[in-house]
């Protein structure tokens, strides 16, 4: 089933603030498996809307283990980017480094991983704390127990939601707010003066979370100021776009000003 906002192609050159220049782009089309509200998805996703890259969207239930995913995938987890004569890539960081390496244009400043050894550590150490630390802790909770469980059978793990582990996470989100604030009022954007691959991971993850209704954002000022910068990228525009059936996003989610 190929999601409805694979039709919604865009270019980060319309805007010529946002625009990265590519290094020489293979011709062929890109594929990225992925879920709506999956976290690593969306950072996928934010990443190639950065760069301006086409890639048709395949929505994929990765819960019900597909043969054909597996291949692509045995770990049958998302997203899964797949580029005609390379093998496929799994998971959210392979694909980033993936795209940095093969799209990434040659000036520094169209990057979101600098050059620079320093930098790139601390790019990583951040997109590695929202990906790892944070989906753990939040998002991946959230998003298991109140989307992905409705669709799943007893036998993939589904049911009802488990109200302890919700009630940890809306507990974590908030201490991770406060980490966002702390990093912001230091510095431009998370990792430094730039936007970059920690900006979109934590936005990603964020973006999941703020779909359901469960980012207290009055809980820091400053890191609200922060998304909703990130959130005004063209880059953003079919995140906000998306829809699940029977899960309607929360009032403020497409709402640039909150």
């Amino acid at each position: 089933m190929v999601c409805t906002a694979a039709a919604a192609f865009y270019s980060a050159g319309a805007d010529s603030h946002h625009h990265r220049r590519l290094a020489a782009t293979p011709h062929a089309m890109l594929t990225l498996f992925h879920y709506p509200l999956c976290p690593h998805s969306r950072y996928v996703r934010l990443i190639l809307g950065e760069y301006g890259i086409a890639a048709r969207l395949v929505e994929e239930r990765f819960w019900e283990r597909r043969e054909e995913f597996l291949l692509l995938n045995p770990a049958a987890e998302l997203p899964v980017l797949v580029n005609e004569g390379d093998p496929p890539i799994p998971g959210a960081a392979i694909v980033a480094e993936y795209i940095e390496e093969t799209y990434a244009g040659q000036n520094d400043e169209d990057r979101l991983l600098p050059r620079l050894p320093g930098q790139r550590v601390e790019v990583r150490r951040l997109a590695t704390w929202f990906n790892d630390k944070f989906h753990a802790e939040v998002s991946g909770p959230l998003v298991t127990e109140r989307a992905f469980k409705r669709h799943m059978t007893q036998e993939q793990g589904g049911g009802a939601p488990d109200t302890d582990a919700l009630r940890a996470a809306r507990h974590n989100i908030r201490y991770h707010l406060t980490y966002i604030g702390w990093l912001v009022r230091t510095r431009n954007w998370l990792a430094g003066d730039r936007l970059s691959l920690a900006d979109l991971a934590a936005a990603a993850h964020l973006s999941a979370a703020d779909y359901l209704g469960e980012v207290p954002w009055n809980e820091d000022e400053a890191t609200k100021n922060w998304y909703a910068r990130v959130k005004s990228r063209p880059s953003f525009r079919t995140i906000l776009a998306d829809t699940l059936a029977g899960i309607p996003p929360s009032k403020t989610y497409a709402d640039l000003d909150f």
